[in-house]
């Protein structure tokens, strides 16, 4: 019998005085686990042996109560354990909440230029260079010597002219054996030689290959951190676009907890420094309402206790205003060009209306500020909720009721570009050649296209005054706060292929409009030049192939044929010109 923690001795046995005959047999039982000693006797081994066991057992179930007790208070040791851990998490929840206004203030929200700049070292290993295998060298040439005459020899001419011969021959032979040992070992070394002239050969490439990555990697940073100093310089001369991008990077640096949503758009008025900002604050589900977690040693279960619903929507109503004032004074703080005077801020929550069941997103705060007045209070002493009225800001009397307003100001969708559009698709059926199509009725096609794209999204798409430059065609506005924002479209009814020069140029209405994404539509296809540029770029290409796929998707049918376009097109021109 082998049992855990049990030791047993050897078997002793006690004879009589005469040593005639065994008295008894003795052993000893000791339990680790228990602490506890036995010494068991009896006078038949078989005895013993029955002893032994009912001792065991015996002890055995006696440990399996210790170890019970031990594991029950183990897990009620790790469950007060975690239920206290859990507590410290849920109390460093709600305290990072309470703190999100007072945290900003001792963090410098203005955006340091040299932290964006790439300066990381480039990480690959210069290769290594082989080393040259050890050449075998040659063995020592035999020595010819002189032979050895016997006294016959020095007496018998005959003899010693045998003699001198036969050591001529072995010597012959010796050095023959020599010279063909060398040239095994000539050509082993060429061969060592020839080895290691292709080793280095394919290391002069690879060091070639390592050269040209580390240059690309030095001028990719060199070209991005000069993108980072132009934004930089762009910034302080007050470029709309340069302020919208450098706010853009301090509400993206400002922390919030993980399940708060980071979604906003911007714009800035350039004429009267007002920056709007449209910003997605948490809903009501992204408030924590765990109090205290508890063990019920009755239950053996840990047990969440929640904060009261009121205390919860309190909490709730004072972080939006909270981060509504963080965001003002982040701004505020942050701009070192001091382009901003005023931020008018609109908050919007998402969140399924109760009466009806549907997912709506509803402004449910406003407020503009100065920023002269703005920098007038001490964020370290106001109550939050008063300070934004204090400021004239708009919102019902409890913000958890996610009652709807009318933002003071928001971010203007018109564009004095845009011109009245008119239907084009009702014109056209599967004879219709979209290559040979007046290229005004081409671009409103296009926008037709692209309006019933983004419409189940509530997105608008507009056309802008005809210019025939390459400049921006057609702007769409998805309102998705994820991946929505501006589009530039650009039609090109081509019937030549399409060079980079039409990508580079989009890529520039991209940057100029501040858009997140541009698409270029052609009814021809596009060089190996131009997707190449688009790669890695916030640009989509679109060939006829593509077109005529997205016509048929909405119910439309044409064609293109670009061979007959081009007669049609140089008809057209003639008769002009005549």
């Amino acid at each position: 019998m082998k049992i855990k923690h049990l030791k047993i001795s050897e078997v002793e046995e006690h004879w009589n005085s005469a040593g005639t005959r065994i008295l008894k047999y003795t052993l000893e039982m000791y339990h680790e686990g228990l602490k506890e000693h036995k010494i068991v006797s009896a006078p038949e081994i078989d005895i013993l042996e029955n002893k032994v066991n009912l001792q065991a057992q015996k002890w055995l179930e006696k440990w399996r109560d210790v170890e019970n007790k031990q594991k029950m208070n183990e897990e009620k040791e790790a469950n007060i354990v975690e239920a206290s851990v859990r507590t410290k998490a849920a109390e460093s929840d709600i305290k990072r909440i309470e703190d999100l206004l007072i945290h900003t203030l001792s963090v410098d929200d203005s955006v340091n230029w040299e932290d964006l700049k790439r300066k990381d070292d480039f990480s690959e290993i210069f290769p290594e260079k082989p080393n040259p295998e050890t050449k075998k060298e040659y063995p020592e040439k035999p020595d010819k010597g002189v032979p050895v005459f016997t006294f016959l020899e020095k007496i018998l001419k005959s003899k010693r002219e045998k003699k001198i011969k036969e050591f001529e021959n072995n010597y012959a032979l010796e050095l023959l054996k020599w010279e063909e040992e060398k040239a095994c070992i000539d050509e082993y070394n060429r061969s060592l030689d020839k080895e290691y002239d292709e080793k280095v050969q394919k290391w002069q490439l690879e060091v070639d290959d390592w050269t040209k990555r580390k240059e690309d990697f030095l001028s990719k940073q060199e070209e991005f951190n000069a993108k980072i100093e132009q934004l930089k310089e762009s910034y302080f001369s007050h470029n709309p676009v340069a302020i919208v991008e450098y706010c853009d990077m301090v509400l993206e640096n400002s922390q919030y907890p993980d399940n708060f949503p980071k979604s906003y758009e911007i714009e800035y008025n350039p004429d009267s420094k007002i920056l709007i900002i449209e910003y997605q604050l948490p809903s009501i589900e992204c408030i924590p309402t765990i109090k205290e977690v508890k063990y019920v040693a009755s239950k053996k279960e840990l047990k969440e206790i929640h904060y009261p619903e009121s205390q919860t929507l309190k909490l709730f109503d004072e972080t939006l205003y909270k981060i509504t004032l963080r965001s003002i004074h982040e701004i505020f703080e942050a701009d070192a060009a001091n382009a901003i005077e005023s931020v008018s801020y609109n908050g919007w929550v998402r969140a399924i209306n109760k009466a009806t069941g549907r997912e709506e997103n509803n402004c449910i705060l406003s407020i503009q500020v100065r920023k002269v007045d703005f920098l007038q209070i001490d964020l370290a002493n106001v109550e939050p909720k008063v300070c934004f009225k204090n400021f004239k800001g708009v919102a019902s009397s409890k913000l958890s009721s996610l009652t709807p307003i009318q933002p003071i100001l928001q971010i203007t969708r018109s564009d004095k570009r845009f011109v009245d559009s008119y239907e084009v698709s009702n014109q056209i059926d599967s004879t219709t050649n979209l290559a040979a199509m007046d290229w005004e009725d081409f671009e409103h096609l296009i926008r037709e296209v692209f309006e019933k794209e983004f419409i189940s999204n509530g997105g608008e798409v507009k056309v802008t005054q005809a210019s025939r430059d390459g400049g921006v065609d057609v702007i769409a506005f998805d309102p998705d706060p994820i991946r929505g924002g501006k589009i530039i479209i650009q039609a090109k009814r081509y019937t030549n292929t399409v060079s980079v020069s039409a990508v580079r140029d989009l890529y520039g209405a991209i940057v100029n409009e501040g858009a997140t994404k541009g698409i270029l539509v052609s009814t021809a296809d596009y060089g190996p030049d131009a997707y190449e540029f688009a790669k890695g770029k916030p640009i989509t290409l679109l060939n006829g192939s593509n077109l005529l796929y997205l016509l048929e998707k909405h119910g439309q049918h044409a064609r293109i044929d670009l061979k007959e376009a081009k007669k049609i097109l140089a008809e057209n021109d003639s008769k002009r010109n005549q």
